[in-house]
């Protein structure tokens, strides 16, 4: 079941993302999202899991929620894993991620999936604010929800990845914290795994398909009037030494975000001393499916025991 939703997901972020023209991108999200909503009843949430859905953690601009999955309470503090929809910036929604959440619940995580403010009512950096928001919001609970506060990680797919490595690169930098609450916790994570995200806007348009659409209503123009923005908004100008590790996973025939945008972020991690790898499926385009996803799910999962449970 937990398979089935996540491919139907996959189809509404698509539909919703990348589709053309406007009048087919709307019937295929309208019949997508009524795919989703029966699929999502079949995504029953196992024994030996715990669910809150619906938690509101920020309410700058408006309400944004997160589901959190968990194994059945034993008084043992676990891992956190903060998980971030992709969809361009303007669409998706944390349900996607609802399965990988009770699987990573499984393996002994509390998972948070979160919505976010979207593009272009909300452009950037309103989505990483809100990104910084949910970590905070997590360690100022972790009794009620059993997190270890000094373990949590993330991940997130297009969109979701470029937020992830935000969160990754940029703790400590006041000016991305926001208005959020529990601004006096820390919005640092220990480990970012990063699936096919954009770390470079200035260097995004020449090869994806949908940049000139996409970009400008996310950063409030497109490079030639907002330039400054398109690198504040780019994970590779806030690399540095203190940087968490990342696994980034990209597919090598990816038209939407270039291959090449995971290579640069890696190669200048490793070059800042920060662990850093680049796991490349060959022939796999943006959104993976099949042996693809299982393989980018057992390497991020492999990665969050490395960092967040192996301490």
């Amino acid at each position: 079941m937990g398979s089935l939703a996540r491919r139907i997901n996959w189809t509404i972020r698509h539909a919703l993302t990348y589709s053309r023209p406007v009048t087919i991108r709307t019937t295929l999200a309208f019949f997508a999202a009524i795919c989703v909503l029966n699929a999502q009843t079949m995504v029953s949430v196992p024994d030996d899991v715990t669910a809150d859905r619906g938690v509101v953690y920020s309410t700058v601009g408006e309400p944004q929620v997160m589901d959190l999955f968990m194994p059945k309470a034993d008084g043992r503090q676990r891992p956190g894993v903060l998980l971030v929809h992709g969809g361009g910036f303007r669409a998706g929604s944390k349900d996607g991620y609802v399965p990988l959440a009770i699987q990573m619940a499984q393996h002994g995580y509390v998972a948070a999936t979160i919505n976010y403010r979207l593009a272009p009512k909300y452009p950037f950096p309103a989505a990483v604010e809100d990104v910084k928001a949910a970590v905070r919001f997590l360690r100022a609970n972790t009794g009620k929800y059993g997190i270890d506060a000094n373990h949590i990680g993330a991940r997130g797919g297009s969109a979701g990845g470029h937020l992830v490595l935000m969160l990754g690169l940029t703790a400590g930098v006041k000016e991305l914290e926001g208005s959020g609450p529990n601004l006096e916790q820390s919005s640092a994570v220990q480990c970012v795994v990063d699936d096919y995200g954009p770390t470079d806007f200035t260097q995004s348009y020449d090869k994806s398909v949908d940049a000139a659409e996409v970009l400008p209503l996310f950063l409030g123009g497109d490079l030639k009037h907002e330039r400054q923005r398109h690198q504040r908004a780019s994970p590779l100008n806030w690399v540095t030494p203190n940087a968490a590790p990342v696994l980034a996973i990209h597919g090598t025939a990816d038209t939407y975000v270039a291959y090449e945008q995971s290579l640069w972020i890696v190669e200048r991690l490793i070059a800042a001393g920060v662990p850093a790898e680049l796991e490349t499926i060959s022939g796999a385009g943006h959104g993976f499916k099949g042996a693809d996803l299982q393989r980018a799910d057992e390497r991020a999962l492999g990665w969050f025991d490395k960092y967040l449970k192996n301490k």
